[in-house]
């Protein structure tokens, strides 16, 4: 079959790797306006920015951002080690490596 040009698989690999858990869309535990406004991050837009395309205040923005670092698991810059890490970077970083929509 190789010989023939047919790609072939383990069988005991596919079952591994048919059995592993899937991690599936972390950014499913978002509510929709974090969604929203995790795309906007990824898109380069400023707190600002964001807020005047939402019609809403800086402020619930940045609950917003606050909301989504800690769903997602990402640092928070008041640990030591990670104060030169952007956090706006590691947000846009979340959202692009979830599966497309």
């Amino acid at each position: 079959r190789i010989g023939a040009g047919e790609v072939v698989i383990d069988r005991h690999l596919i079952g591994r790797l048919m059995s592993r858990r899937s991690t599936g869309d972390a950014l499913q535990i978002l509510s929709a306006p974090e969604r929203r406004v995790l795309a906007l991050v990824a898109e380069g837009r400023s707190n600002g920015g964001i807020a005047r395309d939402l019609g809403c205040q800086i402020g619930a923005v940045e609950k917003h951002l606050s909301s989504i670092t800690a769903k997602l698991g990402l640092t928070t810059l008041d640990e030591p080690h990670r104060r030169r890490v952007n956090q706006r970077v590691l947000t846009a970083l979340a959202y692009l490596r979830a599966p497309p929509r």
